[in-house]
């Protein structure tokens, strides 16, 4: 029997429960399915650990009436039979002992049988060996089936975050996505292979358990058997209140982790304005709260074990008492209680497990149901085989043309309305216009994050849902406001675009970039290796770098949204030279908000509600005197007072 768990194990945790229990369990059960084999084998080695460690007790049992039976012989007359032993015993007023000894199996003046106690104690030893060596067995089938269906499940969740449209992210926080994929996969784990394994375990040694007691004296047997009520209304009270105290317990420490978070990110600003004082004040607060909280949920729950032992013990005195009055009666051996003795101590254990484990196995099956529920989320639309004829995108002069596009985020909201722009190969297209009005939008959707609802959007005359969403991203080189590094070098994180790149052409593309010089400083140069922050290197830097990456991807349209938005004037001079450079032969659209870095670009867009408001160059524009002249002119008047 596995006594891997505590009894509480499980009682800790936050149990979030399942909104459809029946439903989620099929679709978990079927996800075992292709494991069915394993899962048989499973439960064929716990039946035989249980039935190996159930029968110990009894072989113990017997180890004790020879040794009993041996001492008690020795001490009778020799040469005497057993029934004249116990003529002796009576006819001298003692017939509770002879009635005791009529009972037991024992030859009149005769000890121990050393060799009949070897074979018994040598049996227990095979039996408890075995019970030891099919636990392991059950163990490792069970880790083995449970990381393949887990492997499984992160292979599907890996394909369906790349299947799942931008809409999906912008209506759910990052942090719960990542809780779905991360912590409910590995709660789940944890539920199937020891929650699942133990509840089968405890199932199988309480009826093992309960066989033996009712076969070794149904009497004593039915004695146990009324505390189970007792011990079951107790963990269940129990559990049920502390339960409340660790869900406040775990709401106050994300609380008071957050509070700390905040302080620490924001310790400058808490000095500065001198909270200093009231923060200290606030997590003393906090932390006793916690404490208080904590404290309940701790102590209720550890007053479980202490009740269960307490029950146990009662359990025990009455077993000794009724059963100790049998063996004198001779109705019953002195091995059998022992052995009964032990499996009362054993049947107590497996209860309270389950009662434990069913906490755990109702918070797993919640997070299976969030994982399936990611799972059924709606996908992109499936994508039309690309039409005969059509050559690839990638590699083409890039022309653009968006025709009578429209575009909303929610139904009965419009944002982007009757969007018709045409952009020739290599022009530099700048969109401009207030918060909202739509910039970033068009940017999404050329790039196909997005599906349009009316209107086309075509690439060199191609519309591109007659293309694969990939072939229509590969065709766009990106460089954005917020700069995205990953672990790894320099070398790595320039040639992202292009993996097959030699290191000639990422040099190349850092010298075209302006990154070269600055990292030759660098102790270990392009073989530096970055953190996900990269807090080496500055804003500037970083921004350079993902130019860099885009010089070396070498595609055909880029998009470029507020790239110098973060950095000081002399690096934003590197930047817009390096992204003049980029932009040399290539289809480019550039958002921006300082317009004195777009007076070059053949065409200005100025929108405003989703709609083009006016068009044309900066020089064109300015003579209108219209929105793009008040826009303008708001920067350097606010520039100049």
């Amino acid at each position: 029997m596995s006594m891997g768990m505590g009894p509480m194990r499980g009682a800790g945790v936050p149990v979030q429960k399942s909104k459809n229990l029946r439903g989620t369990t099929r679709r978990l059960v079927a996800r075992l399915a292709p494991e069915r084999l394993k899962l048989t084998m499973a439960l064929v080695l716990g039946v035989a650990s249980v039935a190996f460690m159930v029968s110990g007790p009894q072989i113990l049992g017997n180890a004790t009436n020879v040794l009993f039976d041996g001492i008690v012989g020795a001490k009778l007359p020799v040469g005497s039979t057993k029934a004249q032993a116990i003529q002796l015993l009576r006819a001298h007023g003692q017939g509770q002992l002879a009635s005791m000894i009529s009972g037991m199996n024992l030859v009149p003046g005769v000890g121990v049988d050393i060799t009949r106690m070897g074979e018994v104690l040598g049996l227990a030893a095979v039996v408890y060996v075995g019970g030891a060596v099919f636990n392991y067995l059950q163990g490792f089938t069970m880790a083995g089936l449970t990381q393949r269906v887990m492997f499984q499940m992160r292979q599907d969740v890996e394909a369906k975050l790349s299947r799942l449209p931008l809409r999906y992210f912008d209506s759910h926080s990052h942090g719960d996505v990542l809780s779905r994929v991360t912590n409910d996969i590995d709660n789940l784990t944890t539920t199937i292979q020891q929650g699942l394994s133990q509840l089968i375990t405890s199932i199988l040694t309480i009826v093992g358990v309960m066989g033996m007691m009712f076969w070794i004296s149904p009497l004593l047997a039915a004695v146990s058997i009324v505390t189970i009520p007792l011990a079951l209304v107790i963990t269940m009270l129990i559990a049920r209140r502390s339960q409340s105290h660790f869900v406040a317990q775990w709401k106050k420490t994300g609380t008071l982790n957050g509070l700390v978070e905040e302080t620490h990110t924001g310790h400058e600003l808490v000095q500065v304005f001198g909270r200093s004082d009231f923060v200290v004040d606030e997590f003393a607060r906090q932390n006793r709260s916690l404490y208080e909280a904590s404290f309940r949920a701790q102590f209720l729950s550890g007053i479980i074990q202490p009740s269960m032992q307490f029950i146990s013990n009662i359990n025990y005195v009455s077993i000794a008492v009724i059963g100790g009055y049998r063996v004198a009666g001779g109705l019953l051996s002195l091995g059998a209680v022992t052995a009964f003795i032990q499996y009362s101590r054993q049947f107590t254990m497996p209860i309270t497990q389950i009662a434990s484990q069913m906490n755990m196995l109702q918070s797993g099956v919640a997070s299976a149901e969030r994982v399936f529920e990611f799972l059924d989320a709606d996908e992109e639309d499936l994508e039309l085989t690309p039409a005969s004829g059509h050559e690839p995108v990638s590699g083409r002069p890039g022309s653009v043309e968006l025709d009578h596009v429209s575009f909303r985020y929610e139904p009965g909201e419009p944002l982007i309305e009757d969007f018709s722009l045409k952009v020739e190969p290599g022009e530099t297209i700048a969109i401009v216009g207030a918060t909202g009005a739509g910039k970033t939008t068009i940017v999404n959707l050329l790039v196909r994050f997005y599906e349009i609802d009316s209107g086309r959007i075509l690439l060199d005359g191609i519309d591109y849902r007659e293309l694969g969403r990939d072939q229509v991203r590969r065709s766009f080189g990106m460089v954005l406001q917020d700069t995205w590094m990953f672990s790894g070098t320099i070398r790595d994180n320039i040639r992202y675009g292009r993996p097959d790149a030699s290191d000639h052409d990422v040099v190349a593309a850092a010298e075209e970039a302006h990154v070269d010089s600055f990292v030759r400083t660098l102790p270990e140069g392009y073989d530096t290796v970055l953190d996900e922050d990269a807090s080496n290197l500055s804003s500037g830097q970083k921004q350079l770098l993902t130019i860099a990456r885009a010089f070396l991807a070498d595609q055909s349209i880029l998009i470029l949204d507020e790239a110098t938005s973060n950095v000081d004037t002399r690096t934003e001079v590197l930047i817009q030279e390096a992204m003049s450079r980029l932009r040399e032969g290539r289809t480019s659209f550039v958002i921006a908000h300082r317009l004195s870095t777009i007076r070059d670009a053949d065409t200005i867009v100025v929108m405003d509600r989703g709609r083009i408001v006016e068009q044309g160059s900066h020089e064109e524009l300015m003579k209108v005197n219209g929105v793009y002249f008040a826009l303008y002119n708001s920067q350097f008047s606010g520039a100049s007072t």
